[in-house]
């Protein structure tokens, strides 16, 4: 279970190009890791459009966009290009950072139980604790959400 307060997973996934990410190379950042299904589809779409049309917001708030599902470094590059997205895409095909994050686990869709990527999202501070949890994320507004909370936090 994710712990508010508690220190944040660590992980090393490869971007869109290929690269490797460290979550410990952020340190003194903030980090928004959002999780999610799948790239090209239409909520993933959504929420990554808007991640994006609120990049410039998060970078001036120090903070770091990050989305992580489980495609290739490949499908990334082509979703970023297609949309013209600004923020990185993480490559996790093992599961091992969505399991990490409670991002990984049991979905219902059409009667039948699978499992799959749980849209969910993650806020670190610049420490490298978990700051807040959004479990079960409707992508639409979700960014703005995240911003105002991160605002929120930042003036107090």
């Amino acid at each position: 279970m994710i712990e508010i307060g508690k220190k944040a997973p660590d992980f090393t996934l490869k971007d869109e190009s290929g690269e490797e990410v460290k979550l410990s190379d952020m340190k003194g950042k903030w980090v928004v890791l959002y999780f999610y299904p799948k790239d090209n589809t239409p909520g993933c779409t959504t929420e990554a459009l808007q991640f994006t049309e609120h990049a410039a917001d998060f970078a001036k708030m120090n903070a770091r966009v990050l989305g992580i599902s489980a495609d290739s470094c490949e499908s990334h590059q082509r979703f970023m290009v297609k949309h013209d997205l600004k923020v990185k895409l993480l490559s996790d095909p093992e599961h091992e950072v969505l399991e990490k994050y409670w991002a990984w686990g049991e979905k219902k869709m059409y009667g039948k139980t699978f499992l799959g990527i749980q849209r969910s999202t993650v806020l670190i501070d610049p420490e490298g604790k978990i700051a807040l949890h959004w479990p079960n994320v409707k992508a639409k507004g979700h960014a703005a959400q995240v911003k105002e909370k991160l605002a929120e936090i930042q003036d107090k």
